[in-house]
């Protein structure tokens, strides 16, 4: 058998790498949109409340410009500016000149902005290229001069910077990840397929036993897998009981043939009248009839076995039928010295084909008369032979139908093997019978769910026939 190899085109166009690689994008879009907005607003947030403590404060100085005391306000945004890195102060004149603070100069982005905002500034002795960011609101003074505070949020913003490359390498790995659980399930997927179709490809070689591989964990390839064995199953054994039918066919069908062209060519050799001619046809069509009536009980349990009887079911009262098959086979069983009396019929419907049903049942008392004639050595049980008893019960929502006769039987080792296609035991073979008869009947118990048993009369034997209720 070939092993699996991994073949990265056949890999990457499987289905389930498809739903992985779409669910994983889809998933990274979605998680990279929430993210973006959380961060946004925590931004927003923060800012909010940063622009909102700056007012406050910066109102408290404009209020000191206010009593009259203007003259103290450089002086006290100088003080609040010294040795600080982290508080921005700026007291500017109308002309932009700086009066006090730790700014140099007014930021442009907040001349624009009454409310306050964002803006970039250079600390004292750094580089040019080293900005940082800062939050601030401007205030117009009655003088004309302007003043500034703010506060620098640049470990703020590098936390947001450091959050957003987390997110990305976050997303990345995901990406990845998922990528590869997508290539790794599809790869293992790829690998069972491959096992499965190794197997149909030695099962359409030839190899009627071989069956798909199970790995055990109950999953839908499993499902799929058992489901098919036991359809391969079932093939089997229509193919070996067609073998077998072929076999059968070819060996007890070859007797009444070549007795068929015997008769026929003895009434053409011998015959020397007409009425010698008439007769010896005659015996050759009733040969061929036997003939006929066994092909067509094979037509009939071939055709139970492709279960094409489902759309003519209907409900069966099954006393009623046991009835008329009782009454139509009375005179018969008289004829032949035999009893025939219903024991007991109890109410059971089934879903059913009723020609089907009736066919079994008549099937199974045209045995019980054929076989079930007193021998010899029954002679001293007169109480107990020469009688068929017919009952009907109903048993663990079960219809159960019994035939029994109290002729010789079948011993329990032969009975699975009489209820095979032209199987006929040794103590039958010299009464008329194809020996499809119980086989026929068997099919019928499949076909409708239910099953048909051979059991010991006591003497006897007593066919039970098993169908659930509808």
């Amino acid at each position: 058998m070939k092993t699996a190899k991994w073949q990265p085109n056949a890999t990457l166009s499987t289905t389930i790498f498809g739903i992985t690689a779409i669910g994983v994008t889809a998933f990274v879009v979605l998680t990279a949109l929430i993210f973006a907005a959380v961060i946004w607003q925590a931004n927003r947030v923060f800012v909010s409340d940063v622009l909102g403590t700056l007012s406050a404060e910066a109102q408290t100085l404009v209020a000191v410009n206010e009593t009259g005391q203007a003259e103290t306000l450089p002086a006290i945004v100088a003080q609040l500016s010294k040795n600080r890195t982290d508080r921005l102060y700026i007291l500017a004149a109308h002309d932009g000149r700086p009066i006090a603070g730790n700014l140099k100069a007014v930021p442009k982005e907040l001349t624009t902005s009454p409310t306050g905002g964002l803006f970039t500034y250079q600390l004292p002795g750094s580089q040019s290229s080293d900005l940082r960011a800062a939050a601030g609101i401007s205030i117009e003074l009655p003088s004309g001069s302007k003043l500034i505070v703010a506060r620098d949020i640049e470990e703020q913003r590098s936390l947001v910077r450091w959050l957003q490359v987390l997110a990305i390498a976050a997303f990345l790995a995901i990406t990845v990840g998922g990528l590869y659980l997508g290539l790794f399930a599809s790869r293992s997927v790829l690998a069972r397929v491959e096992r499965v179709s190794n197997a149909t490809q030695a099962i359409m070689a030839g190899n009627l036993a071989g069956r798909l591989p199970v790995q055990g964990n109950g999953d839908e390839i499993d499902r799929l897998s058992q489901s098919v064995n036991e359809m391969l199953e079932k093939i089997e054994q229509l193919m070996h009981g067609l073998k077998e039918v072929s076999d059968n066919i070819a060996h007890d069908l070859k007797t009444p043939l070549n007795r068929l062209r015997n008769r026929a060519e003895a009434a053409l050799r011998s015959a020397q009248t007409p009425e010698e001619l008439s007769a010896g046809l005659g015996q050759t069509i009733e040969a061929a009839d036997e003939i006929i009536k066994t092909f067509n009980a094979l037509l009939l349990i071939a055709r139970l076995e492709a279960g094409a009887i489902e759309e003519t079911k209907e409900p069966v009262a099954l006393s009623a039928l046991l009835s008329d098959a009782a009454e139509l086979y009375e005179p018969v069983a008289e004829e032949a010295g035999l009893g025939l009396k219903i024991t007991d019929l109890d109410n059971a419907t089934v879903s059913a084909n009723r020609h089907l049903i009736g066919q079994a049942v008549i099937n199974l008392i045209d045995n019980a008369i054929k076989y079930g004639r007193k021998s010899k050595s029954d002679a001293g049980h007169a109480s107990q032979s020469g009688l068929i008893e017919i009952g009907l019960r109903r048993e663990n929502g079960q219809a159960v139908i019994s035939v029994a006769d109290n002729g010789p039987g079948i011993s329990a080792q032969d009975r699975a093997r009489a209820m095979e296609r032209f199987v006929r035991l040794d103590k039958s073979r010299s009464l008329p019978g194809t020996g499809l008869g119980l086989s026929l009947v068997a099919a019928v118990a499949r076909m409708h769910n239910g099953q048909l048993l051979l059991e010991d009369n006591h003497p006897g034997l007593k066919a039970v026939l098993v169908f659930p209720l509808a």
